[in-house]
């Protein structure tokens, strides 16, 4: 009995680290942006139309204020507050010192420089259907802000979700580099797919997700949600709910003003605050995404 056990515990030990070898954090090599030439001009397309000062910026920032990217904002879930950490180009509390490959694996795969998993409430489930070349554009447009030196706040997760490790096989069933909404596209509609799909990740809150905290595709993709702060819901962009014309659509990414004359609020007055930033052709080509909808199931 008392080698069966031994057996047994080994096998378990045995299992445990396979486990943790097949859902360790993965990383590409240089090879991946070999060759591509860093354009700060396109990377700032890249940052306007990835929202990244709407999260990172310091809470209640306005102005140029916003592009000082302290990080500080909190976002509660049911899963536990994350906060947004400094990616200011301070290089010891920021990630100034970070290379174009360390963002691109942080960004496609949500590991971080020091090899560890990083929460999916940095939208790597989106930003993985980012290219190399935006990537490469972005981290050459970060180095252009100001830097700051105010330290990172730590996530209050509670266990067992504080345990990074099981990060791996979350990433295992639900990071999909893929395009969701299949077929033939026009140039317009898939420009508009990388604009929503990848940059401007709204399923991260307008889909609906599983008990695991994965975004549901197919038939539920971008039909709302409920806000995980738990105040409200995030609505349903797909038509007949949305039965805005593409152009009013385009008036509502510029101007924040719905068809009824309402304007818009909460967070997504940032988006539309960086959508207004974009060429009319990037808002016009996400409407013509969204006139698409809904997808098969």
């Amino acid at each position: 009995m008392q080698r069966f056990l031994i057996r047994v515990a080994l096998l378990g030990l045995v299992a445990v680290a396979a486990g943790l070898w097949i859902t360790r954090p993965k990383a590409d090599g240089a090879e991946v942006l070999a060759g591509l030439t860093a354009d700060a001009g396109r990377g700032e397309m890249v940052f306007t139309a990835a929202g990244c000062a709407s999260c990172h910026m310091a809470p209640e920032a306005e102005g140029e204020a916003r592009l000082v990217l302290a990080g500080g904002q909190s976002f509660p879930s049911p899963f536990g507050s994350f906060t947004a950490p400094n990616i200011s180009p301070d290089p010891a509390e920021g990630i100034g010192d970070w290379s174009a490959l360390e963002l691109w694996n942080a960004l496609h795969h949500g590991t971080s420089p020091d090899g560890q998993h990083y929460y999916p409430a940095f939208p790597y489930a989106s930003y993985i259907r980012m290219e190399p070349q935006a990537v490469v554009d972005l981290h050459a447009y970060l180095q252009t802000l100001p830097a700051d030196a105010t330290p990172s706040a730590p996530h209050a997760v509670p266990f067992p979700f504080n345990i990074r490790a099981s990060l791996g096989g979350w990433k295992m069933l639900f990071l999909r580099p893929g395009w969701v909404m299949a077929g033939d596209l026009t140039a317009e509609e898939a420009r508009g797919r990388v604009l929503a799909e990848a940059m401007g990740h709204c399923a991260e809150c307008h889909s609906p997700r599983n008990a695991l905290g994965g975004t549901k595709t197919g038939a539920d993709w971008l039909t709302g949600a409920p806000n995980p702060a738990g105040r409200g819901s995030f609505p349903n962009l797909t038509p007949p709910a949305l039965d805005w014309s593409q152009d009013e659509l385009v008036e509502y990414f510029t101007s924040g003003f719905t068809p009824e004359y309402d304007v818009v609020g909460g967070h997504m007055a940032h988006v539309v605050e960086n959508l207004a930033q974009l060429p009319e052709s990037d808002r016009a080509a996400i409407a013509a995404y969204l006139k698409r909808l809904p997808l098969d199931g």
